[in-house]
Order: structure tokens, then C-alpha cells, then sequence
């Protein structure tokens, strides 16, 4: 009878483990969770390649600052001077500028005109004013502004380029000193230099030599005459 009884509890128990089977002490269940779907696949842009690296020709204000107060196609004074960034770019091609300032540095324009040591020695018919100067910009023969490489200092050397000039100080006027019987007019008289000219524009090298007008002598120039008898 006791047997029975023992036999019976067993397959009460059983049958319990069945019905609830949360309450086995041998199964333990992690608590539910709230399901959260996985946001929906959102593709990438499109790929859009840069553009292609196109070189810009370099090129000043049609008037750059330091020349905004005056007709001249040159500034002896820069604020804006670029002193540092030439440096820098020479330092990098030092061994190519090297060969492009051997073009124009040994035109030596120190003594090319010998000036008249007294006024009683020579005398001009026009009247002008003289100078050697080293220039930092200056319009090209194409209309164009350019920095010019000037008073940089590197690897123990400075590069200059000095170049003379005359300007007429009466321009289109009757030549002074000419009789009045005579046609004459005092000309402004130019001539072409070559300076080496920095392009910061131009990432693969930035450096290149141009050509520039200059004014060089002033003239005076006679008309056609004819003498009465």
C-alpha cells in the first residue's frame, strides 16, 4: 500500500512538471525581452569623384594694391609681398631656379649708361628722371600683373634683379631747349626686360620668366621743317 502511494506522488509530480513547466527548479528561462527590429538597410550616396586637377594660370588684380594710387606698371614697395612663400619655393626647386636665374641675373645693368658727371659735361633735351630699382611687381607684356622674385634670402644667397630706368618728365611736351621754329615733342622710349616671376598658382613649379616693358630713355623727337628765304 505504502508502494502505491509512493508510486502515485511520483506521477503527480510528473504530470505537475508537465502542466507548468516554468516551475521545474532544473530549467531556468532568461526574462523577455521587446523584440526591436534592426532599422532598414539606408544605401550610401552615390559615389561622386572629384573633379580633375585643372591648372590655373596664375593672375594679379587687373590692379593690385600697391598700385592703386598710380599709373606705373611696376611697385617698388609691396605690403603684400610674398616674401615667405618664395622662399619656401625656392628651398624646394632651389637646383631649377638656380638655372632659370642664371638667365637674367648676370645682366648687369650697373654701369650700362655712364651719366654725365657735371650738368656742364651733357645736357638733356627732354628732361627725365633716372633710377635703378628692383621691382616686386610689374605688368607684363600681356597685360598681366606678376610678382617678381626680389631680395629673397636662401641658402646663403640673395637673388636680386635690378634693372635701370628713365622716365620722361614732359612727356608729349615741346621738347625745352629745341627753337620753336621747329616741330619737336619729347618721347617716352621703353625697352623690353626679362625677370624671373613666381606663380603661386602653379603646384608642379612655380616659377617662369617673363617679359616686361619698361621705360628706358626719354627723346626728344623733330617734326618736318621748312626754312623761309
Amino acid at each position: 500500500m505504502a508502494m502505491r502511494f509512493v508510486v502515485s506522488l511520483a506521477v503527480l509530480t510528473v504530470a505537475m512538471a508537465d502542466k507548468h513547466p516554468h516551475s521545474s527548479s532544473h530549467v531556468s528561462y532568461g526574462h523577455p525581452t521587446s523584440y526591436h527590429p534592426q532599422p532598414s538597410y539606408h544605401p550610401q550616396p552615390s559615389y561622386h569623384p572629384q573633379p580633375s586637377y585643372h591648372k590655373t594660370s596664375y593672375e594679379e588684380p587687373a590692379v593690385p594694391a600697391c598700385a592703386e594710387n598710380t599709373t606705373k606698371t611696376w611697385c617698388l614697395e609691396d605690403d603684400e609681398y610674398p616674401t615667405y612663400e618664395i622662399k619656401h619655393a625656392i628651398d624646394y626647386h632651389f637646383s631649377k631656379v638656380i638655372d632659370l636665374y642664371a638667365d637674367v641675373a648676370d645682366l648687369n645693368t650697373e654701369l650700362s649708361v655712364e651719366r654725365p658727371k657735371t650738368l656742364e659735361e651733357e645736357t638733356y633735351l627732354c628732361p627725365s628722371e633716372t633710377a635703378y630699382v628692383r621691382p616686386l611687381r610689374a605688368q607684363n607684356t600681356d597685360g598681366k600683373w606678376r610678382v617678381i622674385v626680389n631680395n629673397i634670402e636662401t641658402h646663403y644667397k640673395t637673388f636680386t634683379q635690378t634693372t635701370r630706368i628713365e622716365e620722361c618728365l614732359t612727356s608729349a611736351e615741346s621738347c625745352p631747349l629745341v627753337p620753336e621754329c621747329y616741330d619737336s615733342k619729347c618721347l617716352q622710349k621703353s625697352i623690353y626686360h626679362r625677370f624671373l616671376v613666381y606663380d603661386p598658382y602653379d603646384k608642379y613649379f612655380p616659377f617662369a620668366i617673363e617679359t616686361f616693358k619698361l621705360p628706358a630713355s626719354c627723346a626728344c623727337l623733330l617734326g618736318a621743317f621748312t626754312i623761309d628765304h
